[in-house]
């Protein structure tokens, strides 16, 4: 018996990609996990040690061999790491890694080929790291030279060494954060990306709020200061290229209650991917859902039954399997996927079980053995609830607009106007019980909101299961707009034009304690496709309410737009959202994030040393660079506010208040210029020879909306 165990390389991705062990998304901006060259299969770094030695070899080829061994046996994986390790372009299945799978590996009870202490090899993910103390190769011993960009670092376990050491440092990373490698003992929570298996606190919003009010400024911003540098100078680098982030939903739901038809452990594939795996099956009336253990919430699929197009048994399969493959039992027929179960004995049961949860659920109203009251009631609540969504509204489920952390997005019409709306539906059972009142975050504070800046909430309907939010519908967003444009990026008139309605929208909520916490161009949606348009902030369900003393260190937002106190956890207040605008300032001009590939983008946030190469930067005005300087600022005291950017001479041009002008008119109402400033921009025009329009200047119709 042979081993034929993944032969791994460190994996960039261009668009979103799912482990294929856990379920879950692969997090990051550049190296989010590992491929295998032989089946082409893709996981997380901590899903490495619990992979089975049975690579398929070549996709879509079904290894025969695939049922000699047990799932999940963390045992025997040859993992490689790719050479130079940071190319945005995903690395081909034909490539070749720099070990070729072995046919030919000894077998898995001799424990031959573990790393340390018996355990799998995983390779090190290394990036180029500045160190602030003297510091030693981990490999020849000798120190680290230089100012900075001194060495490598592993963002996991903090392993150092030079860059030429790189080949000889054996592959044993522990895949835990040691702190016992020099200086890493005070840094290690300012490298690398949180990862999402610790708390998973960046890609879904926390509900315990540790406020901390002070009468003075930030507990860390002393520590800010002495550790803040200026931007570095213009030079050639390579940022990373501006992309929509997609952050990972994290599939989670209540477990227990009524309702469970059968549940057990079974072993499945599907027609797609040949490698088996084991989950806890729980069959209920609405689905089937996969969990990796009996008592966790966290799940790997889910499978509605409202999908189930068929249930076959072994006689009736459609196609005859492989020779020497274990016969399964049934097979779950869905529209995209056919699941191949072995449930040996039990197989009868489970179509049974599944038959039945296929038929129709009879009417609880027809009396005798229907459930108790307090079911009845939700029953009869939940009905009546939906019977309102769609008497008022139509929600076209196949169109989505978006999806967040809380639920998705749908386009939806009012029925008696036609008005076109968004309709973003939660799902409530998705999380936690002590979780619920954060769902309604977003709805409470859109519901005290009334800003031209500001998507409107139209109305909220709420069921046992789902919160339905009716939000008006716009054109898109502001990362669209950027990524539409011919250059890739967006000239500074009209990045101008957009700056101001956010900083507007930002004196608002600010002027009411509320800080937006997740500002990105993604969450800044524009009413029309006009080179021009009206811009409103959406997504509030990381929003916080801060009042004008205090600080919070709740992780929040999302991670290349996070302000170095965040990342820190050293506490924040409302001038998180100012940082965000200066990262919003920098993808707009440049089209990329102001983040290198090959160095540790926490530690680039952290001491905010991001570069303006010169292509794009050289066609930048130096007033727009400065005001990016003072946005992204480490220090809270020396950060700008809302009033000092719009004061910044950047804003201050007679172009951009002419536009502002002009929208205003078209809108109908003035919530971005003054009336006092039109004598100074006459003034101002007239001293460098302009033609003032005067169809712009006030008139006693205007309707200030401030």
């Amino acid at each position: 018996m042979r081993l034929r165990p993944h032969s791994l390389v460190v994996q960039s991705y261009r668009s979103p990609t799912f482990c294929h062990h856990c379920g879950e998304m692969l997090w990051g901006l550049v190296r989010q996990g590992l491929r295998c060259d032989g089946c082409g299969l893709d996981f997380h770094k901590r899903c490495a040690f619990l992979l089975p030695s049975n690579c398929s070899r070549a996709r879509r080829q079904v290894s025969t061999s695939l049922s000699l061994f047990p799932p999940r046996r963390p045992r025997g994986h040859s993992l490689s790491h790719q050479a130079g390790g940071g190319s945005l372009e995903e690395i081909s299945t034909t490539r070749p890694s720099s070990r070729p799978p072995s046919w030919a590996e000894p077998p898995v009870w001799l424990g031959v080929g573990g790393g340390v202490g018996g355990g799998v090899q995983v390779p090190h993910t290394f990036h180029i790291h500045s160190f602030t103390k003297p510091t030693v190769c981990r490999v020849c011993m000798r120190l680290l030279r230089g100012l900075f960009r001194q060495g490598l670092q592993c963002s996991d376990c903090r392993f150092n060494c030079h860059r030429r050491c790189e080949p000889q440092v054996p592959r044993a990373c522990p895949g835990e954060k040691s702190h016992a490698h020099g200086e890493e003992s005070s840094a290690a929570g300012h490298s690398g990306p949180p990862d999402p298996e610790d708390d998973e606190v960046i890609s879904t919003p926390l509900v315990s709020d540790d406020d901390m009010s002070s009468d003075g400024d930030s507990p860390a911003d002393t520590k800010e200061a002495e550790q803040g540098r200026e931007p570095m100078s213009p030079c050639f680098s390579s940022n990373i290229p501006l992309m929509r982030l997609v952050q990972s939903l994290h599939h989670r739901k209540r477990r227990g209650g009524g309702g469970v038809l059968r549940e057990g452990w079974l072993l499945h594939h599907t027609s797609t991917d040949a490698m088996r795996k084991r989950h806890y099956w729980i069959l209920d009336r609405k689905c089937i859902t996969l969990y990796p253990s009996e008592s966790s919430t966290k799940y790997y699929k889910e499978i509605p039954l409202c999908e189930v197009l068929q249930v076959r048994g072994s006689a009736q399969l459609a196609t005859p399997l492989a020779p020497g493959d274990h016969a399964h039992s049934f097979e779950v027929v869905t529209a995209l996927l056919v699941y191949c179960v072995v449930a040996g004995e039990e197989g009868p049961a489970w179509e049974d079980a599944i038959h039945q949860g296929l038929m129709p659920v009879e009417s609880r109203g027809g009396g005798g053995g229907g459930g108790s009251e307090e079911e009845e009631e939700a029953h009869s609540l939940c009905s009546r609830v939906f019977q309102d969504v769609s008497s008022v509204y139509q929600i076209f489920t196949d169109e989505v607009l978006g999806s967040g952390q809380f639920g998705v997005v749908y386009r939806g019409t009012h029925r008696k106007s036609g008005r076109p709306v968004a309709i973003k539906v939660i799902d409530k059972t998705r999380f936690p019980t002590k979780q619920e009142t954060q769902l309604r975050n977003e709805v409470s504070i859109l519901q005290n909101l009334s800003h031209n800046g500001v998507v409107v909430l139209e109305r909220m309907f709420e069921t046992v299961q789902y919160v339905f939010v009716v939000m008006e519908k716009l054109h898109g967003d502001m990362l669209e707009m950027i990524l539409s444009n011919e250059k890739g990026r967006l000239p500074e008139r009209n990045t101008r034009f957009l700056v101001v309605q956010i900083l507007e929208a930002l004196r608002y909520l600010h002027l009411k304690h509320i800080a937006h916490c997740d500002l990105k161009p993604e969450n800044v949606l524009l009413a029309s496709a006009e080179p021009l348009p009206q811009v409103k902030l959406c997504d509030f369900g990381y929003a916080r309410l801060i009042s004008e003393k205090s600080f919070r260190r709740t992780v929040v937002g999302t991670p290349a737009y996070l302000a170095p106190e965040v990342i820190s956890s050293s506490g924040y207040n409302r001038s998180l959202d100012m940082w965000s605008v200066g990262v919003v300032m920098y993808v707009s001009l440049s089209g990329t994030f102001p983040f290198n590939e090959d160095e540790d983008i926490k530690q680039q946030i952290t001491n905010a040393s991001f570069m303006y190469p010169r292509q794009p930067w050289a066609s930048v005005s130096l007033e727009a660079v400065s005001l990016i300087n003072n946005l992204l600022r480490v220090s809270l005291r020396q950060r700008f506010s809302v009033g000092r950017a719009l004061a910044h001479p950047w804003l201050q041009d007679f172009q951009l208040w002419c536009d502002l002008r002009a929208f205003e008119q078209r809108l109908g109402c003035r919530y971005l210029t003054h009336r006092g400033d039109e004598e100074r921009w006459i003034r101002s025009a007239r001293e460098r020879g302009l033609d003032f329009p005067p169809h712009l200047l006030w008139e006693p119709d205007d309707d200030p909306d401030m």
